[in-house]
This record gives structure tokens, sequence and C-alpha cells, in this order.
């Protein structure tokens, strides 16, 4: 498994443990230079999205993997997370389907995320 596909897969089981919801990974590395892969998720609130984001630092960081950056603020309802080839949405539900990422970067290939869930 890539770097990168280890970082996607951390990603989807923190955001899983806070209860995120619709979670999906697009690999976007033959569409775009931006990254290989996108990592989306819808929360129910604004404290769920802050859950879900320190959570993913968290996991990332104990393996080794630092965000560069992130974008978004205590009371966002969008959270972006920037680890270089992997990025992280985190979303409020609305958010969600008014940026709907899914269908801008429908060019990509969605991800089967089951077998990141598994313990």
């Amino acid at each position: 498994m890539s770097r990168e596909l280890e970082m996607a897969k951390l990603a989807c089981r923190a955001l899983d443990e806070k209860k995120g919801k619709d979670i999906k990974v697009i690999d976007i590395h033959e569409v775009s230079v931006i990254a290989d892969y996108f990592v989306i998720a819808s929360a129910s609130n604004q404290n769920q999205v802050q859950a879900m984001v320190d959570n993913v630092d968290e996991t990332l960081g104990r393996a080794g993997f630092e965000a560069k950056q992130i974008e978004g603020t205590r009371n966002s309802s969008w959270v972006l997370m920037d680890y270089g080839d992997m990025i992280v949405h985190v979303f409020d539900e609305e958010n969600r389907l008014f940026y709907d990422l899914e269908r801008i970067w429908r060019d990509g290939k969605e991800l089967d995320i089951s077998e990141f869930l598994e313990k």
C-alpha cells in the first residue's frame, strides 16, 4: 500500500471513529496534480466537524504524518486538511451538499473504503 493510500486509510478510520457520515475516498491522481486522494466526510454540526478534524490530526500524527496546512477554524463548517498527496475535507451536511466535491471531481475514481474500516 502506498504512503498516500495508508494516510487515506488512517483518515477514514479516524473519521469513522467520530461517527463521520458518508465517508468517501476519491483517487484523483490521474486527473489532477494537487493530490492523489481526497477523503471527504460529513458531520452533523460544528462540534462534530472539530472532533473529526482533531481525531484525524492525532491519528495521522501518531503514524508520523503531519499536515502541511489546515484551512478552517474551530467554528468552521468546512475544514480542509492538506497532507500533500492526500487531502481531507470535513463538512457539515449543508455545505457538503452545496460544494458537492464528488461532482466536481467525478473524473476521479471513488474507492471502496469498506476494507479501510475493518479493524
